[in-house]
């Protein structure tokens, strides 16, 4: 019997910030929740394990995006045009993931998850990372 553990990035909201990680979708047992979507409040929910990313100008391009651009009133389902969606998958491919056979660690670029693009929202990018897909998450500005 496989027991199931459940993560809440900052739970308080309390943090200074500042964090990036990746959640790589995995059978795990352990669930990362985050609040995300900015004044939209939404919860979400990904089984897997955390990587912890460095990209303090990506995360203020995010921030910009999300915060500024979309006026942090979240982005959950939406049509996401040309322009924007340059912009996100730009951001998004010039964070490093480093990957590792257990021998050698090597920095990939994330890519974002096109197929679920209607899923991306502040705080909550669906990507592609070398060990499979995940979901970029950072602190949400609500």
């Amino acid at each position: 019997m496989s027991a199931r553990h459940f993560v809440f990035l900052d739970p308080d909201g309390m943090s200074a910030g500042g964090w990036l990680y990746v959640v790589v979708e995995a059978k795990t047992g352990v669930f990362y929740q985050q609040q995300y979507g900015g004044t939209a409040c939404r919860q979400g929910r990904v089984e897997g394990f955390l990587v912890p990313l460095f990209g303090p100008d990506q995360l203020d391009a995010l921030r910009e995006l999300f915060e500024e651009h979309f006026r942090g009133a979240g982005t959950w389902n939406f049509g996401w045009p040309d322009d924007e969606r340059d912009r996100l998958r730009e951001i998004i491919g010039a964070l490093r993931y480093w990957a590792s056979d257990g021998t050698a660690e090597e920095p990939h670029a994330l890519r974002l998850d096109e197929s679920r693009i209607r899923e991306t929202d502040e705080a909550w990018v669906p990507v592609i990372t070398p060990d499979g897909r995940g979901v970029l998450v950072w602190f949400n500005s609500d």
